[in-house]
């Protein structure tokens, strides 16, 4: 290593800091956690990793950034590498965000009919707003609470998927939702769970939730679906990775189904695969009409 680097990594090691944390145990983060997720992490994200994995080297009685990635990749330990992943996603979520998509959901999901099951993906679940906005949306469409709609709700953290589960949030999860909608799909704790609400059983029963990595060589569920939902997703990933995993997910969409995409988020690289036809909605390009 030249005298330029050397002196550039130790600059990388703040000495107020609990734990040694060098530019070589960041590159290391970065390049295990795109192989394990896929996620592109900028120079940016130094601090975040420091913060985020910080919390895993206190758990474990660790001291520096190498004895735990060290220790990480030797012990080829499920439960860790699932803690590093775990640790390492962004989720940042809330109901209805991106509120223009879900009324086009909304009109497309009547245009099918009461009669006609439809079936969405919710590929980045998080912390389920997001599915529950879903399930909401179909109640509205067809005026019910039992519509013919079923949600396949997914995510690579573990962690999120339990409280998605769960469907208990602060109060002011939901403070921008209108009050029609807060009483029909929530209901306030009291007690020990004052402060809080949670989803009613009716939206649950709507939606399964399951762990799994965009990353997969394949993707366990069937289709076809008729909406796909991965939104702010793509954007934590470089152009060869998107282009994958759009791959393996347009086959899915039914020859008709939407795929709602986030609005920061453009697929010029890849219409050979999906095409847009507005809003930061597309369609597979082989079902282009």
């Amino acid at each position: 290593m030249s005298q330029a680097a050397l002196a550039a990594e130790s600059a990388n090691v703040n000495d107020d800091r609990d734990f040694t944390f060098t530019a070589r145990d960041f590159e290391r983060v970065r390049q295990l956690i795109h192989a394990k997720a896929g996620i592109a992490l900028s120079e940016s994200k130094r601090d975040m990793v420091y913060s985020r994995l910080g919390r895993r080297l206190r758990a474990l009685n660790l001291d520096s950034f190498k004895a735990y990635l060290d220790q990480l990749e030797a012990s080829g330990s499920s439960d860790e590498w699932q803690a590093f992943t775990n640790a390492l996603t962004t989720n940042l979520t809330s109901f209805f965000r991106e509120a223009h998509h879900f009324e086009i959901l909304k009109e497309f999901m009547r245009a099918k009919g009461r009669h006609t099951n439809v079936k969405i993906w919710c590929s980045a679940a998080s912390t389920g707003e997001e599915p529950y906005s879903l399930a909401i949306t179909a109640c509205e469409a067809y005026d019910t609470l039992t519509p013919p709609v079923k949600i396949l709700a997914t995510d690579i953290d573990t962690n999120v998927l339990e409280t998605a589960s769960a469907g208990i949030y602060p109060d002011e999860r939901i403070e921008k939702l209108s009050e029609a909608m807060k009483r029909r799909y929530f209901r306030r704790g009291s007690g020990n769970f004052a402060g809080r609400v949670k989803v009613i059983d009716e939206l649950r029963e709507l939606i399964t939730y399951r762990p799994l990595n965009l990353l997969d060589a394949r993707y366990p569920m069937k289709g076809p679906f008729d909406a796909l939902f991965c939104r702010n997703v793509m954007i934590y990933f470089d152009k060869p990775t998107q282009r994958s995993i759009l791959s393996r997910m347009a086959p899915l969409l039914a020859s008709d189904g939407l795929f709602f995409a986030g609005h920061s988020e453009s697929f010029f690289h890849a219409t050979d695969i999906v095409t847009s036809i507005g809003r930061t909605v597309y369609r597979r390009t082989s079902a282009k009409s």
